[in-house]
């Protein structure tokens, strides 16, 4: 085309500068179309596709970075600290997607009878959610360690920010709950126990953040 355009110049002396500033700006728009428009879905070839935002008249490219979890590795004193930490990760692994489930369905529970009329459906409506729960972990919950169970009801709590004694008691009433807390003290027990992550449930914590971030 700039070849064409010369041989017209070249050739025709007389032709108005007006139609030969068109054909000049025709050929540029075609060439910059071809080399410039792209669709922003597709990765470039070469380098990155980026956010970019202009401070001081600079135009700063900006990239988005994932959240990085830091957990401090613990420093064993004894073998028996190891072992310890070694089953609380292996615990956490088991019963933590457990208790991602039930703190949804608690969840789900309480945002429904919050929006119930009398208490004759709230307590229909909770023998259903217990039977629900007991169809879909009770035999899951048989095979749990002592342990184990501990541990789920610790990371219930932490999940739904219930004890398993807040929960018996919205299932089963307070009798209940005050029965079941009263069996589970004769073996040094409690459903009354709340998660805390920065003191008694470190090891927990920390293990949590390991499921999660896939390091284990």
């Amino acid at each position: 085309m700039e070849r064409f355009l010369k041989d017209i110049k070249s050739k025709s002396p007389k032709l108005p500068k007006l139609l030969f500033l068109f054909f000049l700006m025709l050929n540029a728009s075609q060439f910059f179309s071809q080399n410039y428009a792209t669709d922003i879905t597709i990765p470039p070839s070469q380098g990155y596709r980026c956010r970019a935002e202009v401070i001081n008249g600079d135009t700063i490219p900006v990239f988005d970075l994932g959240a990085v979890e830091v957990v401090t590795n613990f420093i064993f004193k004894t073998p028996k600290q190891y072992v310890l930490w070694s089953r609380v990760k292996r615990d956490v692994k088991i019963t933590y997607p457990y208790a991602i489930i039930a703190a949804a369905k608690l969840k789900e529970y309480d945002r429904i009878l919050n929006k119930m009329p009398n208490e004759q459906l709230r307590k229909a409506y909770l023998r259903s959610c217990e039977k629900d729960l007991r169809k879909e972990f009770e035999n899951v919950l048989k095979e749990l360690t002592i342990e184990q169970g501990k541990v789920l009801m610790k990371l219930i709590d932490r999940e739904s920010g219930k004890t398993a004694y807040d929960i018996v008691k919205e299932m089963r009433g307070t009798f209940q709950a005050v029965m079941w807390q009263t069996l589970a003290s004769l073996f040094g027990n409690t459903m009354k126990h709340q998660y805390d992550a920065a003191t008694n449930d470190v090891m927990i914590e920390n293990a949590v953040k390991l499921v999660e971030s896939g390091q284990f």
